[in-house]
Formats: C-alpha cells, structure tokens, sequence
C-alpha cells in the first residue's frame, strides 16, 4: 500500500516541485513563465516582425538592371583563365608587389554589381522609405557629382558619406552619361530638416527637362539651397535623384521666386511628386550624403535668411543651493560665501589676482623651493592658510586661468 503511494507522489508531484525549485535562484523567483515554457526571443521577435504578404510589399519603379551580353562574358572569362594561369602575376600577389589597377576595378564595378550594393547601401540608410513609402528602383546611372572648393580641391558625393555645411556653400558639379535626344530631371531634397512639417521634406535643388547631361541648359525651378542642419540634432541625409523623362513635362507649379529664401516655399513630397508624374518619370540615379551642424549655419540662419537660428539643447536646470546660514560650521569660509557669488565676479577676482604678478617684459619669480617648509601664522583662520598653501603650491582655481 506504502509503495503504491509513494509511486502515486513521485509521479503526481515530484516534477511539480522540480519545476518550481528551478524557479529559485538565490532566494529570488524568476517572473512570468518558466524557461521550459515560455517562447524564446527568436519566437517572440518573429512574432512581432510578421508581415502580410499581400499588404507589405514593395515596388521596383526603376529600370532593369541591363545584364552583360554574351561578348562581354566571354571577354571576362577569357581574361580570369589567362589571370589564373599566369604564374608571374600569383608570385607577385603572393610577395604583395602586385599592382591593381583602381579606375578599371571601378569601372568594372559600374558595370556590373553597382546598382544592387547602391540600392543596398539605400535601404540600409532608409532612403527609399523616408522617400518612396514602400517603392524602390535599382539605380543604374552612375552619378559623379563634386563640390568645388576655394582652394583647387573638391569634395565628392558617394553614398553616405559627411560634408560639411561649409564645404556645400555652392551648386556641385554633377556628371553622368546620356544618351542623344533625351530628357532628365535632378532634385536635391532632405527627409531631415523641415521644421514646420515632420512629414515633409526640403527641396535644396529642382532641375528640370534637361537636355542629355548639359544642366547649365535645364529649367532650374528651384535654386540651389546650401545644408542648413540644425544644432543639436545630428546628421541630415541630402539626397540627389536623378529622374529620365519620356517627353518635356511643365513644371510651372513647382517654380519659385530665385532666390527662394523662404524654407515654407520649399516644402517639398517626393513621393507626391512621383505619384503625379509618373507616367512620364522613372528614377534612374541615386547619390546622397550627410551633413551636420558648423558654425557657417549660424551665419547663414541670421546674415541670409533673416531669421533665429534653431538650436534643439538640453536646459540643465541650475545647481541646487541650500539657504545661507549664520554660522556655517565645518565648511571653508571661502568657498561657503562664493556659493552665493555671480561665477562672473569670482573669475575676475580669480583674474586679477594672477595679473598682479605677471608682467610681459619681466622673469616672473622663481617658486620657492620647499614651499611648505615656511611656518604660518598660526592666529590665521584654517580656510586662509589652506588658500595660502595652495597658492604656494601653484594648485586651486586661480592656477586654471589660461
């Protein structure tokens, strides 16, 4: 009968109270379900990143990737077996003396894997997104755009890279290749910086029905607007894209008053933009930067534009001080009354006193050798003589003027 029951407890009870002593640790009780049961992180994050099929998906809005042609595959495999079989070029790469030539690994690039790192390099940085909602396009023109600097020098404009405000002061130079008769549009904008609407970006930039690749010839709509990103806010992504038109298209709505220094005026939807002319509009090229705030943006904000310039900073709130006392007691005298001095007045104070023993056109005085060999009065208060050791010693907050 005794066995009968203990078998009954073992089986009933004794996985019971495994499970609740594996949830003790230290004395303390772990929190929801036991790890037994509850879902993992893995579970839980794909749980929470599930999407529907038939609603998130996106759209290729671009042009097809133009895939090399048999020639041009042959001619690369041609030259791969006569690079594997030259035993002269692997001594060389084994012995690092081999020299590779940049400008054809670039062009080579460009031709064949550039739209799809781009687009990637896009995505990872939401352009498309902060742009085209749920599109995207495969950007297959290549775009060279340089700013020029004062002193024969030149920034270029890559995929992501940082430029300052200062350096983006003038229009860039922008190149890229075109074919005869065609039609094409470029606008700079920024998701980042419209302070009177989150959802809206800033037009910096609007050419428009541009003849091939000559863009002194195009219809400049807006005028080109230098970085203005704000202090305290971080980097502004600046986003060149480069449309091909199928016929010359009016842009008499989006013309402005040159130069538009009113930034409501350059309120500005890409994705409303596209949406209106996309029958006769297909996004062909992509480069984009980041900028963040210098100190020409302050002069820009009020020499330019006329206005305050925005400043997002945190107010530290003072320091907290505690009433004054008759008889503080335990407290340097000194340091007690600067408590409730204007920092100002103590730092002149501070500041003259050191300029009482420097002149420009004399050796100041050699320090004392053993400073506190000196004996002190001894009817002197105990906060002075530590000021006067300090003094001697060349420590405390009159040494720290520079």
């Amino acid at each position: 009968m005794s066995n009968k029951i203990f078998q009954i407890y073992a089986k009933d009870f004794l996985p019971r109270i495994k499970i609740r002593i594996e949830q003790i640790r230290h004395g303390h009780r772990i929190r929801g379900k036991p790890p037994m049961i509850a879902r993992t992180l893995k579970q839980r994050l794909e749980s929470l990143n599930r999407e529907d099929p038939k609603i998130s998906f996106k759209v290729d809005i671009g042009f097809a990737v133009p895939k090399p042609s048999k020639d041009v595959k042959q001619i690369w495999w041609t030259k791969r077996a006569a690079i594997r079989s030259d035993s002269e070029m692997e001594r060389r790469s084994r012995n690092r003396s081999l020299f590779v030539d940049l400008n054809y690994v670039k062009e080579s690039w460009l031709e064949t894997n550039s739209p799809f790192h781009i687009r990637r390099i896009a995505e990872h940085y939401g352009i498309f997104q902060h742009l085209f909602g749920d599109a995207y396009f495969a950007p297959i023109v290549p775009l060279q755009i340089n700013y020029n600097l004062d002193d024969d020098k030149s920034v270029g404009v890559y995929k992501g890279n940082v430029i300052k405000p200062k350096e983006a002061c003038k229009p860039p130079v922008v190149e890229y290749k075109a074919q005869t008769g065609t039609l094409w549009t470029l606008v700079m904008s920024t998701p980042d910086g419209n302070m009177q609407n989150s959802e809206d970006e800033y037009c910096h930039w609007f050419l428009g029905n541009i003849p091939e690749n000559k863009l002194e010839r195009g219809e400049q709509i807006m005028d080109y607007l230098r970085p203005i990103p704000v202090r305290g806010v971080g980097y502004y992504r600046y986003i060149f894209v480069l449309y091909k038109q199928t016929r010359r298209i009016d842009y008499t709505e989006y013309k402005k008053i040159q130069p538009c220094l009113q930034l409501n005026e350059r309120n500005w939807s890409t994705l409303e933009f596209y949406r209106k002319h996309q029958d006769h509009l297909t996004p062909a090229g992509l480069a984009f930067y980041q900028s963040d705030w210098d100190p020409t943006v302050t002069e820009f904000y009020h020499s330019t534009l006329d206005t305050k310039e925005p400043i997002f900073q945190y107010d530290f709130p003072k320091p907290y001080i505690k009433p004054q006392k008759w008889f503080p007691l335990k407290e340097a005298f000194n340091l007690y009354m600067d408590r409730y001095r204007d920092p100002k007045e103590i730092m002149k104070e501070y500041l003259l006193r050191k300029l009482k023993n420097v002149h420009p056109f004399k050796v100041p005085k050699p320090p004392l050798k053993y400073p506190n060999a000196y004996a002190l009065d001894k009817d002197l208060p105990s906060w002075l003589k530590t000021e006067m050791r300090k003094e001697r010693l060349g420590l405390g907050r009159v040494n720290d003027l520079k």
